[in-house]
């Protein structure tokens, strides 16, 4: 970053700053990443392609745990509503004229 540049990538949550830099040696390490590197902390030797791969693995794996965040919940939620009913006495169905479906001669169900 060249000195009198401002720095746009800042996290949304200012305490995951520390987290988000042992994700991202988490995953050079993963990359097969020269192990001088990850020890020293330096990327300047690093071509831009491969900080970039770094970049968008990260981002990758960050949305497939958002996503698996998302499908547990609403799982969860789901069998929440299925307990819930279930705790539940069932209605009896309306025996008022009027409502439901009746057969008629022709053997076909037709709403009344």
């Amino acid at each position: 970053m060249a000195r009198g540049a401002a720095r746009r990538n800042r996290p949304v949550v200012p305490n995951a700053l520390a987290a988000l830099d042992r994700f991202k040696y988490e995953i050079a390490n993963e990359l097969n990443l020269p192990s001088n590197i990850i020890n020293s902390g330096y990327w300047g030797s690093l071509p831009s392609a491969q900080c970039g791969a770094v970049g968008g693995h990260m981002v990758r794996r960050m949305i497939e745990a958002a996503e698996r965040s998302l499908v547990e919940g609403t799982v969860a939620g789901v069998k929440a509503g299925f307990q819930a009913g279930l705790a539940q006495p069932t209605a009896q169905p309306s025996a008022q004229p009027g409502y439901g479906v009746e057969q008629t001669q022709t053997g076909y169900n037709q709403p009344m």
